[in-house]
């Protein structure tokens, strides 16, 4: 039985309380991914109106699958520091009124996605929230240390998204911009994961430095990122973007293959901090060049 302190919030709180279980800066990540899907689907020219409502559907199902993480994990939150002030650990909002909410969102999301932009799209929404709140969330979180690389095709499903949403189909190209998300995703949450091994370690999640070291994670990071440095110059072979594109992946990529080597021979705090604020703007950055390549180039 739950034993958070329930209580009285005003209507600003709440708001913002809902916004927190949403994480916003996560799903912004995400639906900004789904945005660059869909420019290089549509030859740097997506129309307006799919985009709008692909936007707000890939959002809501986005923001559905946190809150449900959020409820799933609720225990294990409230051990952790960084997690102790989430919503429903600190009594902001009651279970039973989040599982109203993500219930709700993802619903509504995936049946505008239906109507207004087509049912492949919504399909692929669901699973991806599917996908995270079961099989990552639910399964591969708790009882293992590859949980982050199966786990991030769930973070990869909004380019797909994206795609599908202009081409209604899955070409080579969609599952291109896939790999570049499944590859990113363990460099970057195994080096957040070395910053708060400590939590990780005392509600027994499997991370892999908690499960196998930090020196065993830097290797692994190591050899991600060099996969990720690859497969993010493959745009260019296929047709799918040019030399702008490129020459900004192939920077960016040697950036984050130079810190996993630095973090190997040196590591410290500092530095495993920089790694993992440097793999959030490398894809940030990287999609907005996709973005900018895309108009430009066609």
């Amino acid at each position: 039985m739950d034993t958070f302190v329930i209580r009285r919030a005003e209507p600003l709180e709440v708001v913002r309380a809902y916004l927190h279980l949403s994480k916003p800066r996560i799903v912004a990540l995400l639906v900004f991914t789904t945005i660059t899907a869909a420019f290089i689907a549509a030859d740097g020219r997506p129309n307006p109106m799919i985009l709008l409502w692909t936007t707000i559907g890939g959002a809501g199902a986005a923001m559905s699958a946190s809150a449900w993480n959020q409820i799933i994990d609720r225990k294990m939150d409230a051990q952790m520091e960084r997690t102790a002030r989430r919503p429903i650990p600190s009594g902001k909002i009651k279970v039973r009124d989040a599982i109203v909410y993500a219930v709700s969102v993802l619903v509504l999301s995936i049946v505008l996605l239906g109507v207004a932009v087509n049912w492949l799209t919504a399909w692929l929404s669901l699973i991806g929230a599917v996908y995270y709140v079961v099989l990552y969330t639910m399964i591969l979180k708790r009882n293992t240390s590859v949980n982050i690389v199966i786990g991030g095709g769930a973070g990869a499903m909004p380019v797909l998204v994206g795609w599908a949403a202009i081409t209604q189909s899955l070409p080579i190209e969609a599952w291109v911009l896939f790999a570049i998300i499944f590859y990113w995703t363990p460099p970057h949450s195994w080096a957040l994961a070395l910053i708060v091994n400590d939590d990780y370690a005392r509600v027994g999640v499997p991370m892999m430095p908690a499960a196998h070291g930090e020196h065993a994670t830097y290797w692994q990071i190591l050899v991600y990122s060099i996969l990720l440095w690859i497969v993010s110059l493959l745009p260019y072979p296929l047709g799918m973007l040019g030399l702008p594109y490129t020459l900004s992946a192939f920077v960016l990529g040697l950036g984050l293959v130079i810190l996993s080597i630095r973090l190997m021979y040196r590591s410290t705090p500092t530095l495993q901090y920089r790694l993992w604020k440097y793999s959030t703007y490398y894809l940030a950055l990287l999609f907005l060049v996709m973005i900018v390549d895309s108009v430009i180039y066609w």
